[in-house]
């Protein structure tokens, strides 16, 4: 994927439901540690809710590698299947949803659990603000003080930039590009060195 949409800012919803509380949170995470850390924060501040159920899409929308879900002790597939099944549909990468349930003293059903967690995600979501992201590749590039001016610029056009520079005899530099436009500033380099500059991927 070229891109995805990202959380901006976390959001939380909540809704009461035959007596129980139920706190939808999502948050953005990037990877799996972050989304573990985001679950645990929520359990630290609720910790006499009586369920704290989740469900992460950590990475790309399209990356299966980094998704999770747990029920929490609700009857199996009736609050984490629901959950990641509203974050997978909205498309949203590297987001974690945690629900939040104080009971009531009232039994949902499973049929209620589906729709109460499910639908908390659901209500989330249609108010999250997101981001566009653009994962992005690294690359090396050795050139002589006198380029520096004209690679900056030319990152400027592909919306890359400058992880790290190395200043010696001549100076290393640590690119990151939009992958779909690593081929373009290739090119645009080796005609403003006269094929001189060579773009190399990091391995």
């Amino acid at each position: 994927m070229d891109s995805w949409p990202i959380p901006v800012q976390p959001i939380a919803v909540t809704e009461e439901i035959k007596k129980s509380r139920f706190i939808t949170l999502l948050a953005h995470t990037c990877g799996t540690q972050a989304a573990k850390a985001f679950v645990e924060s929520v359990r630290a501040a609720h910790p006499d809710a009586r369920h704290h159920c989740w469900a992460w899409v950590a990475g790309a929308p399209n990356d299966s590698q980094q998704l999770g879900f747990s029920d929490d002790g609700e009857p199996a597939g009736t609050a984490g299947k629901p959950m990641l099944a509203q974050l997978m549909g909205s498309g949203i990468g590297e987001i974690t949803a945690v629900v939040v349930r104080y009971y009531g003293g009232v039994k949902l059903g499973t049929g209620g659990l589906v729709k109460a967690y499910g639908g908390g995600v659901h209500q989330a979501l249609s108010q999250l603000e997101t981001l566009r992201k653009v994962p992005l590749s690294e690359y090396t590039l050795q050139c002589e003080y006198a380029m520096l001016a004209a690679i900056e610029a030319l990152l400027g056009q592909v919306e890359g930039h400058i992880v790290h520079s190395d200043y010696q005899a001549s100076v290393a530099l640590r690119l990151a590009l939009p992958p779909a436009r690593a081929q373009e500033f290739a090119q645009k380099l080796a005609d403003v060195s006269r094929g001189a500059l060579h773009l190399l991927p990091v391995e």
